[in-house]
């Protein structure tokens, strides 16, 4: 089996930078939920295609969600790593076509169901035959491409040996969080986390392997679409998960106790919605640790997310100026309390460091003044959900003076029919009593006939600077498409895949024809 190397591609562009238009449109999916025939979308033909039809389409944005390796739930939010990529995003034609697989092993895959990622049976699938192309690359010998492996393995050791290391114990100790394991390994005892790594060594090297593989794919999906006029946004979670590289290497860090184990963890206080808040279970940062390291560690997350994707929308951007801290094992966010966050203090640093920084702040929930003067202090761009638009407030009439009704919208913000969070904006309208939609109907009069359409236009016409619309709002799709709902684990986040005749011409050329209207075209 001969071994090939990928095409050469154009590097990255600099995130100081970013290639974004002034006045843009662009639509929300995930990679896992672009179509093809093995069980996940990935970085092959299918993202190309879905890049092509964004030309076709006026787009110039591409939003993603987190793109890193999912843990239990499969949650993109979730990560077993800040750095790493999701080695199930990558494409098997393409490492045949690199000599690495033979395509009858790849046109073999089993049959997956229709419409929906089925986690597991695509890991049990797929994991093992990159693991057989990555031991095939390293059996190779000395080529261009071992060579840029062996260039990529320097450039990112800093993550990529924690990241190895954890994900082989992690093998090693099926099912078990990092906390679990052996007091040695879990708190990284010098002696033993050196033996267990010279006994891990090749599964070590094999992990390193497929990452490479991830970031060869991703930035040559990217160099596509830059060549095509098309932003990429990405997405980074305040928070990282417990069970993670980054928690594991980095204990000082985080609030822990001496058994590595959170003292702490993340939610929100109870609300109008949520009589008990919201407990989500993150560790929080002990930031006067981050502080005296110079926010070492975000600004090397900015820093490789900027060599990701041109804009980074980073999730619960109010924790940047207080975190609800609850204590670990309670019932109930209720228990927590507010702690302040150094949030100027990190991103004068992150921009010193970085220069302008290429982030969307999510600004959704209750945001107080607080949070607002510091999202404006660095000129960041907040959101605008549509769907919000029409809540009522807790006297039952919806208010004028609601922030996310379009004749209040800013220029400096990103606008929405709906988020992955949100319900697709049919099964939302669906869910409205009849009084709801007659008010919806009075305050959007559209040409358009679907409810879904009438909000993309609305989006599109917004004075937002950018405007972003799901897929499944593009395919007028129900509730049956909904992406994830908060507060669940249920089966069924996270596994929406879009049909094989999703990106069709005549919406392109509907959703090309809003752009060029309200000055969003190229």
């Amino acid at each position: 089996m001969g071994l090939s190397s990928p095409p050469e591609d154009s590097p990255a562009p600099d995130p100081r930078t970013p290639a974004v238009p002034g006045r843009a449109c662009g639509i929300l999916l995930h990679p896992t939920s672009l179509p093809g025939p093995a069980g996940i979308g990935d970085l092959g033909l299918g993202a190309t295609r879905f890049l092509d039809w964004l030309a076709d389409a006026g787009q110039t944005l591409w939003q993603v969600l987190p793109l890193g390796p999912t843990g239990y739930g499969d949650s993109p939010y979730a990560s077993f790593s800040s750095f790493a990529g999701n080695p199930l995003l990558v494409s098997p034609v393409d490492l045949a076509s690199w000599g690495l697989l033979d395509r009858t092993e790849v046109d073999t895959a089993p049959s997956f169901p229709a419409g929906r990622v089925d986690y597991g049976a695509v890991i049990s699938w797929k994991m093992p035959l990159l693991r057989r192309a990555a031991s095939r690359f390293l059996a190779a010998g000395p080529t261009a491409l071992s060579r840029r492996f062996q260039e990529f393995r320097t450039a990112e050791r800093a993550w990529l040996d924690d990241f190895a290391a954890f994900m082989s114990i992690k093998a090693r100790y099926p099912g078990a969080w990092n906390q679990d394991w052996p007091a040695g390994l879990a708190l990284r005892d010098t002696e033993a986390l050196a033996r267990c790594r010279e006994e891990l060594a090749a599964e070590m090297e094999l992990e390193r392997v497929v990452q490479f593989f991830f970031f060869q794919q991703w930035e040559a999906l990217r160099a596509e679409a830059a060549r095509r006029g098309i932003a990429i946004i990405g997405d980074l979670p305040i928070f990282v998960a417990p069970d993670s590289a980054d928690v594991w290497a980095h204990r000082q860090l985080f609030r822990l106790d001496r058994h590595g184990r959170p003292t702490v963890v993340s939610g929100v206080p109870p609300d109008y919605f949520a009589a008990t808040g919201q407990l989500w279970g993150n560790p929080l940062y002990a930031w006067d640790a981050l502080a005296r390291e110079g926010f070492r560690f975000w600004v090397e997350r900015i820093q490789a997310a900027g060599r990701m994707v041109d804009l980074v929308r980073i999730d619960h951007f109010r924790g940047f100026v207080g975190s609800w801290a609850v204590p670990a094992g309670a019932a109930t966010a209720a228990a927590g309390r507010w702690e302040e966050v150094p949030g100027q203090a990190l991103f004068e640093t992150l921009e010193k460091e970085l220069g302008a920084l290429p982030i969307i702040a999510e600004d959704l929930g209750v945001i107080t003044p607080d949070v607002v003067a510091l999202r404006e202090r660095f000129g960041f761009p907040g959101m605008r959900v549509l769907q919000f638009a029409f809540d009522k407030n807790e006297s039952g009439a919806l208010g004028a003076g609601n922030r996310f009704l379009p004749h209040n919208h800013v220029f400096d913000s990103v606008v929405y029919t709906g988020t992955h969070d949100n319900d697709t904006t049919v099964g939302w309208y669906e869910g409205r009593s009849a009084e709801e939609r007659a008010e919806i109907d009075r305050y959007a009069p559209s040409p358009e006939r679907e409810i879904s359409w009438r909000f993309i236009r609305m989006a599109v016409a917004s004075v937002c600077r950018w405007a972003v619309v799901p897929l499944q709002d593009v395919l007028g799709l129900g509730s049956d498409a909904r992406m994830n709902t908060p507060g669940t684990t249920g089966a069924g986040n996270w596994s929406w895949r879009a049909p094989d005749t999703a990106f069709s011409a005549s919406d392109a050329t509907r959703l090309r024809e809003l752009a060029k209207i309200y000055g969003r075209a190229l």
